[in-house]
């Protein structure tokens, strides 16, 4: 193989490798005697095809396969030769002119991880703020959760639905008049104003009582996720069943049975564990921004553009994301484009960081064991249904990048305990209001590093902004990751899709019929 470095710019590599036509006709060999015990070919004992035979029966694709394999090689010894580093896979290009028999001209290019002298870990000062869990705090969750645990009982039969009422309703759906999939169904519980379904929908239910038929008029979003329906206008024939109205939720012992539980002094124990849990997350949030605030002031170095090129871009979808679910789409989008050079500078330094910590975390031996991976890839397998759950194992085990992806926020977590441990670290008791005004001032959300195959943060949240005024969009958006909660899109006007149910008190209570089959539901967010 002969190599010839074309362009040393920057972190930017670029180089021109030739593998010889010998070197790939010798894997075509090696192809030809692994298989060749496996040929079967009439007038041969199996095992005693000649090789000639199985070159022109397969030739092709082993020539394919040899070359691939000899590109591989070819990389990675280029990679060891050179002392390289890729930030992202390398990209190899095959000339347009190769033919079988001839040398192979590749071009290989790729940008390089900076050299970043090992950073200094020796004066590092942190205050943790911590927030007691007192029964304040806990009361307010046990009523935070009584609340979404919302229980309906049923009206006089001349009640008319206002906002915050539950109407159980028959509906069929129409497009043009032409029924379409999934737009029919039978006792689906609606509660009015609770935005569930698509804009309009809810609305004209107000004012409606059992036995009443009427006609909605929607228009389907245009992000909606079925094709046909998208930007359409529908009509939906609805026959109201039953109207309820909320029934007050009393905080007693008899609540915390209807929960599977002892008493209320029981519910109490495992809200404040709840509690301490967020709070203690409140706390590690706000002292691990105030360590990468010290890191990042301290250090300052080249970055790859690629890397960072790809950590913008997930930044600016989900901006945009957030920004199409507005009241006034285009302008929030358009404010947005005010500000692209800032999130581009948040993306140098949520890339800038996460090289650090992973330089950190090479430099004093931090290690994510077998074990604990086995145990990351045991619970992210959980997310797929069972009979693809064994293949989502195999695929972690089989593709590096993937591995590292999983590895990478315990891997970061690890480093910023290591980190914690280093430094001197004063206390100071606030309120919750406190913690949370001070996390939500800070500049910076969560690191996320290379998306390479060296550990890195995972977290693809905008970081947070301060200064200008921002849009709704960009402050949803930039939720610290102790409070961040996806929300599903807004799709057809049906009932949301059940969420997976959490540890009780903690999940939201499932609406009335959530298991029953509505006219295009909701379906969770993407994890």
């Amino acid at each position: 193989m002969k190599t010839v470095e074309t362009l040393n710019e920057g972190l930017k590599r670029e180089y021109r490798v030739t593998i010889t036509a010998k070197d790939i006709d010798a894997r075509v060999d090696d192809e030809v005697k692994s298989i060749a015990p496996t040929v079967r070919m009439p007038g041969f004992r199996p095992g005693k095809v000649p090789a000639n035979l199985i070159r022109k029966m397969h030739g092709p694709a082993l020539s394919a396969d040899a070359l691939n394999k000899a590109i591989d090689a070819g990389v990675r010894d280029l990679m060891a030769k050179e002392k390289l580093r890729p930030a992202l896979q390398p990209a190899v290009s095959l000339d347009d002119g190769y033919e079988t028999g001839k040398d192979a001209e590749l071009t290989v290019s790729l940008e390089v991880l900076p050299d970043i002298e090992t950073p200094s870990i020796d004066g590092l000062k942190l205050e943790r703020l911590t927030v007691p869990a007192d029964d304040k705090a806990v009361m307010a969750k046990i009523e935070e959760f009584a609340a979404q645990m919302k229980r309906f009982e049923e009206a006089p039969k001349t009640k008319k639905a206002a906002q915050g009422d539950q109407v159980i309703i028959d509906f069929a759906g129409s497009v043009d008049g032409v029924a379409f999939d999934g737009g029919t169904g039978e006792d689906m519980a609606v509660e009015i104003g609770s935005g569930q379904l698509i804009p309009g929908f809810e609305d004209q239910l107000v004012g409606v009582k059992v036995g009443d038929e009427k006609t909605l008029k929607v228009t389907f979003p245009d992000d909606y996720p079925v094709a046909d329906l998208k930007g359409q206008p529908a009509e939906f024939a609805v026959t109201v069943k039953e109207v309820k109205v909320p029934a007050a939720s009393k905080i007693d012992d008899e609540f915390a049975k209807s929960l599977g539980l002892e008493s209320l002094d029981k519910l109490k124990e495992l809200m404040k564990d709840q509690v301490e849990q967020e709070l203690n997350g409140l706390t590690r949030t706000y002292m691990k921004r105030k360590l990468l605030d010290q890191l990042a002031a301290s250090h300052d170095f080249e970055v790859p553009p690629t890397m960072v090129e790809a950590e913008f871009n997930q930044i600016w979808q989900q901006l945009e994301h957030e920004a199409s679910h507005e009241e006034d789409p285009e302008a929030a989008k358009a404010e947005l484009e005010n500000d692209r050079d800032d999130y581009r500078s948040i993306a140098v330094r949520r890339v800038r960081l996460g090289l650090l910590l992973s330089e950190i975390g090479q430099a004093h031996g931090v290690q994510v064991s077998q074990q604990e991976m086995q145990r990351l890839v045991m619970q992210a397998a959980q997310q797929y249904r069972p009979e693809d759950r064994q293949r989502f194992v195999e695929y972690v085990q089989q593709d590096a990048l993937a591995a590292a992806q999983l590895r990478a926020p315990l891997y970061e977590d690890k480093v910023v305990d290591f980190l914690f441990e280093k430094a001197e670290i004063s206390d100071r008791e606030v309120t919750r209001e406190e913690i949370e005004a001070a996390i939500e001032a800070d500049d910076d959300g969560h690191v996320h590093g290379p998306g390479c195959g060296h550990d890195h943060d995972h977290d693809h949240k905008p970081a947070k902004k301060a200064a200008a005024k921002k849009p709704a969009a960009k402050k949803d958006a930039v939720k610290e990751e102790a409070k961040a909660e996806e929300a599903p899109a807004k799709k057809a006007p049906a009932k949301k899709a059940a969420a997976p149910k959490a540890e009780a008190p903690k999940a939201e209570a499932e609406k009335p019929a959530a298991e029953k089959k509505a006219p295009a539901k909701k379906t969770a967010a993407k994890k």
